[in-house]
């Protein structure tokens, strides 16, 4: 046998190794939870795990967002450092690990982004007990478009078999019900809560600017596993927040007093202007607002999305960006808005592509 047919074997074998330790690591994880959705994975991801380990259950978390951390039981996290690109089997190693745990439950945020991996990650490595798909929008149209559509079915491929998945109420409701149906899963719609007057007292116990729908999600699905809304909510409010959450620092500068608003969690555009109004409301009376956008090569599409919707923001006083891949930005913007956008000083140019 040839070098190429031994090498070409061992990865089989080690495959079907691999597949048969993540099978017997499920039947040792009771719960298991999968996070989907366009924005808000990591956040959600995070109020399941702390919802659930306060109200007693031994619980594992993983999220691949803005920053890909472990979260332990005792709530302990460890970086995940990767040598590569992300690559799905990286679940399987996190199941492995919470096997071993002993624990209760786990929660893993979905990684994967091209439709036939999203399936495969719910089908053949976490096969969860409970499904979330936070929302629908238009991002990674690359990958899973070419429209908002098309990423709604791609996130569709993590809804579970015979089993829940829970979303919130949107366009898209009814095509992951549809999804539903097709695995023989039930269907739970979330209502939004976030005009409530209730909203904002349960947000303002949070360190960080939290968005309605996140919370009321991760505590349905906290509720539907028996943790008390009270003890759940607890417990969310004292976790550590993920490194993409809208946080606020208060900063000095000059003899004025700045309120930076941290939103870069927010990659499209329809979620940018729902973090830049939210913003608005919690700070209502800042003299001067300034967006700032942080463009990158690898995203050109999205540079283009950001362009176009800061041209339909009227209320920025100014707008500066920073970054790889701005001539994107700067296109979509002009053809937007019907204007040149204005360099400021040699910002712009000394950035620029």
């Amino acid at each position: 046998m040839t070098i190429i047919g031994l090498l070409t074997l061992f990865l089989v074998l080690a495959g079907v190794m691999e597949k048969r330790r993540n099978a017997l690591n499920i039947g040792k994880i009771p719960i298991r939870i999968h996070v989907n959705g366009t924005r808000g994975k990591s956040s959600v991801t995070r109020l399941i795990w702390a919802g659930l380990n306060e109200g007693g259950f031994k619980t594992y978390g993983k999220t691949s967002g803005s920053l890909p951390v472990r979260i332990f039981p005792d709530g302990s996290e460890k970086k995940i450092m990767r040598a590569g690109r992300p690559n799905i089997i990286e679940q399987c190693r996190a199941m492995d690990e919470a096997a071993q745990l002993g624990v209760d439950a786990i929660v893993l945020e979905c990684m994967a982004l091209a439709p036939v991996l999203q399936s495969f990650s719910e089908l053949d490595i976490v096969k969860s007990t409970h499904g979330v798909i936070t929302n629908v929008g238009p991002d990674h149209l690359d990958v899973m478009g070419p429209t908002e559509n098309h990423v709604g079915r791609a996130l569709c491929g993590t809804v579970p078999r015979n089993e829940v998945v829970y979303t919130g109420r949107t366009v898209y409701t009814g095509l992951i019900h549809a999804a539903a149906r097709d695995r023989h899963s039930e269907c739970v719609v979330v209502e939004n809560w976030e005009d409530e007057p209730e909203s904002n007292r349960i947000l303002d116990g949070f360190s960080y600017l939290e968005h309605a729908e996140n919370v009321s999600l991760a505590l349905k699905v906290c509720s539907d596993l028996g943790v008390d809304r009270r003890i759940a909510l607890e417990g969310m409010r004292r976790m550590r927040p993920d490194a993409g959450a809208m946080t606020a620092s208060r900063i000095q500068y000059k003899g004025s007093r700045l309120t930076f608003v941290n939103a870069f969690g927010a990659n499209d555009p329809r979620n940018t202007r729902r973090a830049w109004e939210r913003a608005k409301v919690c700070f209502p009376r800042a003299d001067y607002a300034v967006l700032l956008v942080n463009c990158r090569s690898d995203r050109i599409l999205r540079n283009m999305q950001m362009g176009a919707l800061c041209a339909e923001l009227h209320d920025v006083d100014r707008c500066v960006i920073i970054g790889k891949g701005i001539r994107s930005f700067t296109l979509l913007h002009q053809r937007a808005s019907g204007r040149p956008m204005a360099a400021s000083g040699a910002s712009i140019p000394d950035v620029a592509e």
